[in-house]
């Protein structure tokens, strides 16, 4: 970010020759709301509704939407997994849990396989949204006599085209600014689902109905293509175990949008666990009503004679047939495109969105040259990444032409495989890292000293047996999916052959966009009054910034994470400090743990590098130029706690006026803190004090009857009197009294030191 403010009294200027401070941005320090996380994913599963129904039906038969069903019910176990592997990493995903689990090779290809995913979620719901579009605009055309017919295909082939840039540009600008929007996009949605079950549900008064025929036997009616390589097999049609997994794997592409929870729960506010379980939940409720209610609604209202001719536009075929005048229906309808519109264009955003977390992660490893990850100059984003997945997605629209179908039958070779190695990844990982989980899958035993995950290794099971059977049925997506796992397996090792073969030692570092300023200001690092100012200096020592992010609540407080560069007087001379010299690979590391730390947290912190020629002056001179009301540190190694806050105390009154009142809290390695307070402040008194200071107030209360004392009356006198007696010749008395005080007071406490 680029940033102005007015000059005011700083590190920077009170030494000659110093250089400018550093500010350090990137887009991962903001964080969103559940609603935003759940918003995001929903764009996804949600907008599976306007074609699942429709793409399985048109595999298996009338009986699909018992399998849309089972699928909902079957995400809602693999969200559960899902949040279980966030509980561990909060820079998750599909890529970090397989690799802790089971190594680089088989990370690299759960992440190709999922790749594949990712670029054709988008194209397959831009495509969706232009063809309910056009199949509107046709309709139109029709009813007022105009001689034209746009071309289906092509015509929603250009409109995600245009989708995707839109988003493209959206997420360039960053991810609060694309959550926003999908948070829109959602109450608009879901004003169209509540209006949408209520008219289904008249019509079914009115006219009637029958449940969709249950998935026997007998009931399933593959067609050829989907049944793949068994077609010429008799085991789809006489084993009905066979038959069931080919209908549910007709059925995934219900499914997609979990993976984009693991890279959205790194956005996620604090408290960052329970907000994921809430948005987990609202994401399940969601897409169960409104993936599978259409579903059956459309079977249930749509005539079997006309309802293939509304495959690409699902919904539009329910509001034609409901019951009512037809003007009210069309309009209906049109909302209707107008929310598909949108909800599939979040869709593509949601995919972008993912892509770009699950590349971060690549390239976080080193796997991706760090090239990939630079931030963009003006939003902080990883706006290369963007440029690739992107770049992808365009060409995938071109090659399909438009066509649904072909998008549908070569999607969910990738999600299915992700899956599939994620919940193998967390179920060896309950054995390889045991022990404290703040989320587990439920359904789970011990026998002896072995814990047995039931529910974990029945999802796992049911994941591998689907993604096996798709291997025999899609063939497009089989070959399609494993050319392009095999090819971006392929760029992975050799990218991170150059990648280690130029850089030496891979470290999983931040990028972070550079500001020069002139002074640390509350302006320049866009803080509040009353912040907290974070003092850090070894990133193997950030447990006071820990501490202070435990009990910090962002709406109220702002976070200053700063490092200090003491530099000698001798070197503060002469020319200006580039920013690289005050921002090295060492505060490059520094602040990728302090981000870590904060994000764990779901609580924002601002990141600031400042040059000063002594400790002490340069944080009080900081700590004053950003007013801020906390200063927070971490135990020195070479100086005991009581002389580090009175030598902070002797450098206070060295501060230039209006000096401010500071609380010093210093921590220690075990999260204890000891509080001291800088400038005039009320004393915390003890119980013995307080007791002491009531019993005089009770004597002399009587003897000035009927005047009202109060304690702090009390306590002007004596203050009074004892500076009286200090310059009265008591001086030394005094002295003497204070001393045995003091030591009295450590000889207690060192028994509890």
């Amino acid at each position: 970010m680029s940033i102005n403010s007015s000059p005011q009294p700083g590190i920077a200027v009170h030494k000659p020759g110093l250089p400018k401070v550093v500010i350090a941005t990137t887009a991962m320090l903001s964080f969103i709301s559940f609603w935003r996380a759940a918003a995001i994913v929903l764009n996804d599963l949600g907008s599976s509704a306007f074609y699942a129904g429709a793409i399985a039906e048109q595999a298996i038969g009338k009986a699909a939407p018992w399998f849309i069903l089972a699928i909902m019910l079957f995400a809602y176990a693999v969200r559960s997994m899902y949040i279980e592997s966030c509980s561990m990493f909060v820079r998750g995903g599909v890529y970090r849990v397989v690799k802790e689990a089971m190594g680089s090779t088989l990370a690299k290809f759960s992440v190709s396989a999922l790749m594949f995913d990712y670029i054709l979620t988008g194209p397959i719901s831009g495509v969706s949204a232009g063809q309910y579009l056009t199949g509107f605009l046709n309709e139109l055309f029709a009813r007022s006599h105009v001689n034209l017919t746009l071309p289906i295909n092509s015509t929603s082939a250009v409109f995600a085209i245009a989708v995707t840039i839109y988003f493209w540009w959206e997420n360039i600008k960053g991810i609060p600014e694309s959550s926003g929007k999908a948070l829109r996009i959602m109450y608009v949605t879901t004003v169209m689902v509540v209006v949408m079950i209520a008219w289904c549900i008249l019509t079914i008064w009115v006219r009637g109905a029958h449940l969709p025929p249950l998935p026997t036997k007998a009931n399933l009616t593959f067609a050829p293509e989907a049944l793949g390589w068994l077609r010429l097999s008799s085991l789809p049609h006489t084993v009905a175990l066979i038959g069931i997994l080919i209908g549910l794997g007709h059925s995934v592409l219900a499914m997609s949008g979990e993976e984009t929870l693991a890279q959205v729960y790194r956005e996620v506010e604090h408290p960052k666990l329970p907000n994921l379980e809430k948005a987990g939940l609202v994401i399940f409720i969601y897409s169960f009503v409104f993936t599978a209610g259409v579903s059956f609604f459309a079977s249930m209202i749509i005539p079997d004679a006309i309802r293939p001719q509304y495959f690409g536009n699902l919904i539009s075929g329910l509001s034609m047939n409901f019951v009512g005048p037809y003007n009210l229906r069309l309009a209906f309808e049109g909302f209707v495109v107008l929310v598909g519109v949108l909800m599939l264009a979040g869709a593509v955003n949601t995919a972008i969105v993912g892509s770009n977390g699950v590349l971060n992660r690549v390239s976080e490893d080193g796997i991706l040259p760090h090239w990939f990850r630079h931030p963009h100059p003006r939003f902080g984003t990883s706006y290369r990444m963007l440029n690739l997945v992107v770049g992808l997605q365009l060409l995938t629209i071109l090659l399909s032409r438009g066509d649904i179908f072909i998008l549908g039958e070569a999607y969910a070779f990738g999600v299915m495989w992700s899956f599939s190695m994620k919940g193998l990844a967390v179920l060896v990982l309950r054995y390889k890292q045991p022990g404290k989980r703040d989320f587990r899958v439920p359904l789970n035993f011990t026998v002896g000293n072995v814990e047995i995950p039931l529910g974990l290794g029945l999802i796992t099971v049911t994941l591998f047996a689907l993604s096996i059977m798709n291997l025999f049925t899609k063939q497009v997506a089989t070959m399609a999916g494993v050319a392009f796992t095999i090819i971006f397996f392929t760029i992975f090792e050799i990218s991170e052959k150059i990648t280690l073969k130029h850089g030496a030692k891979h470290q999983e570092l931040d990028m972070f966009n550079l500001e020069s300023d002139e002074e640390l200001t509350p302006a320049a690092l866009s803080v509040r009054p009353g912040n907290a100012l974070v003092m850090i200096r070894n990133s193997n020592t950030l447990y006071n910034l820990a501490a202070v992010l435990d009990r910090v609540n962002p709406r109220q407080q702002d976070v200053v994470v700063l490092h200090l560069r003491v530099l000698s007087r001798a070197g503060s001379g002469g020319n200006e400090l580039s920013q690289e010299d005050l921002f090295s690979i060492n505060q490059q590391e520094l602040f990728t743990r302090a981000l870590c730390l904060a994000e764990k947290r779901g609580k924002s912190i601002h990141l600031a590098v400042a040059p000063a020629t002594e400790k002490w002056e340069g944080i009080l001179r900081a700590a004053q130029n950003l007013q801020s009301s906390t200063i927070a540190l971490g135990i020195s190694s070479w100086r005991a706690i009581a002389d580090e806050a009175r030598i902070a105390g002797l450098a206070w009154e060295s501060l230039p006026e209006p000096r401010p009142q500071l609380t010093l809290e210093i921590y220690s390695p075990s999260g204890q803190e000891q509080v001291f307070y800088l400038g005039p402040h009320a004393p915390r008194l003890t119980n013995k004090e307080i007791n002491l200071l009531h019993g005089i107030w009770l004597e002399l209360s009587n003897e000035v009857a009927p005047e009202e004392i109060h304690h702090h009356d009390v306590v002007h006198i004596a203050l009074e009197e004892l500076s009286r007696e200090i310059h009265d010749g008591r001086r030394q008395e005094i002295i003497d009294a204070l001393r045995k005080h003091l030591f009295n007071n450590r000889q207690r406490r060192a028994p509890n030191t």
